[in-house]
């Protein structure tokens, strides 16, 4: 009878039709059974693609037999659970309502978000990222259209979500300077270093945050891929192993706009559980990225670094031991290039040596200084002097002063 089926014929032969039309995935067809009406558009499209993985043969007509035929499932009727959005992020309850936000048609959508991983097998051409490695880093650069959707979805839901107090990395209003400002005249400075800091956060997490923010499970899983990445096997066969392990399930990209914001989230409560062990040694602690710094006049340094692990493991995050610095008052103590023994600036030899440059410009012209071509090499150097200036204002009229006796042209 027809109240023990899942669908009424006209549902199902409608379900059957839209089914037929686009990509044969569990996400796509979710998709469009959301988009068609489905009251359990999830269950409906999951199922069905249990019983029939791959397309069908005989078109719409098959799907609409199997569709007809499903048994309701009864069960007991939830509580439905009150949606709580937080900071005023767009209520996208469905994934259509974030393809029309970042401007994509629904199969676009699921080609970029890439829930599949079918990408990583694909020729580069098809790929959604470009690759460059920088040291032992890879960078993965979105290409433009994806760059372009991710910009979207910073500006319209992660900039409006507060970051911890003690994250000062690429968040507006912070610096490295604000970073290494609470550690400036201490007796002692610690940094550590978190390994593969951006590879280390998984898709899941990163889920768990949009679905933190009220995102329902399906919408969620939607960004979390448009915002991950798995990288291309024949991009990790020059890599470590260890390295290659972490890169081949899906992770933030370095190099993603929406990386840094992403990263700063789901980084919150390990801020929170640092803060609170640093308060409980008396020290100050903050945060630029993948760098941690405490300090203190009487830090107990060893139990505080051998903490420290404790918590960044706990939180799914691995300290690079060989980069953890102790620093004491009677050496130059740095963080993130800043020297912090007095107050936050640059080091003297970074001032004496962009001081020499420009007494070089003036005297012998700007192109002799210009070792490495650089195509916009007064830029580079105003960007020298704002770093060093921003610190301190005499080191910085001195060197605008010079600046400006040299001809650029």
């Amino acid at each position: 009878m027809t109240d023990q089926r899942a669908l009424p014929p006209v549902m199902a032969r409608h379900l059957a039709e839209v089914a037929d039309a686009g990509p044969w995935t569990k996400y796509a067809l979710t998709q469009r059974f959301e988009e068609a009406g489905a009251r359990d558009a999830v269950s409906i499209a999951h199922r069905l693609f249990d019983l029939m993985p791959s397309p069908p043969i005989e078109g719409a007509e098959s799907v609409y037999r199997l569709l007809v035929e499903l048994p309701r499932i009864d069960r007991p009727a939830p509580i439905a659970p009150r949606v709580l959005w937080k900071f005023g992020v767009p209520q996208w309850s469905q994934t259509a309502a974030v393809a029309e936000a970042v401007g994509l048609t629904p199969t676009e959508l699921d080609w970029f978000a890439d829930r599949g991983g079918w990408l990583r097998t694909k020729a580069p051409p098809l790929q959604h990222y470009r690759y460059r490695t920088r040291g032992d880093r890879l960078l993965e650069a979105p290409k433009e259209r994806l760059r372009e959707v991710q910009r979207k979805i910073l500006r319209a839901v992660l900039d409006s979500v507060p970051t911890h107090p003690a994250a000062h990395g690429f968040v507006v209003g912070r610096s490295v300077h604000t970073f290494a400002a609470p550690h400036a005249g201490r007796e002692a400075v610690v940094r550590i270093d978190l390994r593969a800091f951006f590879s280390t956060i998984t898709q899941a997490r990163v889920r768990a945050v949009f679905g933190a923010l009220g995102y329902p499970d399906h919408v969620a899983r939607v960004l979390a891929g448009l915002c991950t990445t798995a990288t291309p096997a024949k991009v990790l066969a020059p890599l470590p192993f260890e390295s290659a392990t972490r890169l081949r399930t899906p992770h933030l990209p370095q190099g993603a706009p929406t990386s840094p914001a992403l990263a700063n989230l789901v980084c919150h409560r390990l801020d929170r559980r640092l803060t609170g062990l640093a308060r409980s040694h008396r020290a100050a602690y903050s945060r630029y990225a993948d760098d941690l710094a405490f300090s203190g006049s009487e830090l107990a340094v060893d139990r505080l670094v051998h903490a420290v692990g404790l918590i960044v493991a706990d939180e799914g995050f691995t300290v690079h031991p060989r980069k953890t610095r102790i620093m004491r008052a009677h050496r130059q103590q740095h963080l993130a290039g800043l020297v912090v023994n007095d107050r936050p600036q640059a080091a003297r030899s970074d001032y004496d040596d962009l001081r020499a440059l420009l007494f070089n410009c003036v005297r012998y012209g700007s192109h002799s200084q210009n070792r490495d071509d650089l195509p916009h090499f007064r830029e580079h150097v105003y960007g020298r002097i704002g770093w060093i200036g921003e610190s301190n204002e005499t080191r910085k009229r001195t060197l605008l002063s010079l600046a400006d006796r040299v001809d650029w042209a």
